[in-house]
């Protein structure tokens, strides 16, 4: 069966089906992964670009790898070598990338709403590389991928998303995709980083890292992002990681073989120490090995529909 849209721009509203399909291809492109020849010819003759206009290196690669797994001819936008530096506007940006005749656009964007308004002014299938606070889906998906490999599972799991959820896509798209699976989801972190309205989509807030660690099976622990001025949320980074901060005597007292996540790049001392991210409750390599596939599942899946 298909994918019910023909874009993946975020996790809200996406059927279970269309989520457990993309996991399931995932799955036979994991394998992909293993051999020797790392390579099918499943959209030979696709045009991918890349539209990147955030810094990134895991998603960005990732996508480059997917799309060349598949021997699509990828194509790479960097921003400070293009005519928006001299002022060229995101709709003729992509107008004009439209018009080299590409068949799918991968797009990271500081707005949220812009793979949206990309789908509005241009014919090519749009996957949602992350927008400014809104979502990233093929994170989410990478996510429940690596929890669902390690644990078998995702419905009746307890996961917590800890950190800052009020400036993170990563936490928004995790939230939609696991409650769709069927997952039991918390959030913790500040409160300052907890949004008033998260209860509303049914997650539960807890205030205590250490209740987190005892409640849970999965701990998707995110990254501070300096970048957004998210240090204006607490006293001092050394602050947040005395309370929130995941290391191995915290995991020890609390008896727990939780698995850990990060989407990454980790803050080291900060949000995991580094014996936790080194450590073998942590999964977080994996999920980069696993991203390649569920986005080349996403590529395949859409590129297909055409």
């Amino acid at each position: 069966m298909p994918l019910s849209s023909r874009h993946l721009l975020g996790l809200q509203g996406v059927p279970k089906e269309d989520i457990q399909l993309i996991l399931d291809t995932a799955t036979t492109f994991r394998e992909v992964l293993e051999r020797p020849i790392k390579r099918v010819p499943t959209l030979q003759g696709k045009t991918i670009v890349n539209l990147f206009y955030e810094n990134s290196t895991r998603t960005r690669i990732s996508f480059e790898l997917a799309e060349k797994r598949l021997s699509a001819d990828s194509v790479n936008f960097a921003v400070s070598a293009s005519s928006v530096s001299k002022g060229e506007s995101f709709k003729d940006t992509m107008r004009n990338i439209e018009a080299m005749k590409v068949d799918m656009v991968v797009v990271r964007h500081s707005a949220a709403g812009a793979p949206l308004f990309l789908t509005k002014i241009c014919d090519a299938n749009v996957i949602n590389a992350g927008d400014g606070i809104h979502e990233h889906p093929t994170q989410a998906l990478l996510d429940m991928y690596s929890i669902r490999e390690k644990l078998r599972k995702i419905e009746g799991l307890k996961v917590c998303i800890v950190g800052d959820i009020s400036h993170s896509r990563v936490a928004l798209s995790n939230i939609y995709g696991l409650k769709t699976m069927g997952a039991d989801v918390s959030v913790c972190g500040p409160l300052t980083m907890i949004p008033r309205y998260i209860e509303e989509l049914g997650v539960k807030v807890i205030h205590n890292i250490d209740e987190a660690i005892q409640e849970n099976d999965v701990l998707n622990v995110l990254r501070i992002q300096l970048e957004r001025k998210a240090r204006e949320y607490f006293p001092s980074i050394r602050e947040y990681a005395k309370y929130f901060g995941i290391t191995e005597e915290r995991l020890e007292k609390n008896g727990k073989d939780i698995v850990i996540l990060h989407p990454g790049p980790i803050n080291r001392g900060v949000e995991l120490s580094s014996g936790v991210a080194d450590g073998l409750n942590q999964i977080i390599l994996k999920q980069v090995t696993n991203g390649v596939a569920v986005r080349m599942a996403v590529l395949y899946l859409l590129g297909t529909l055409n």
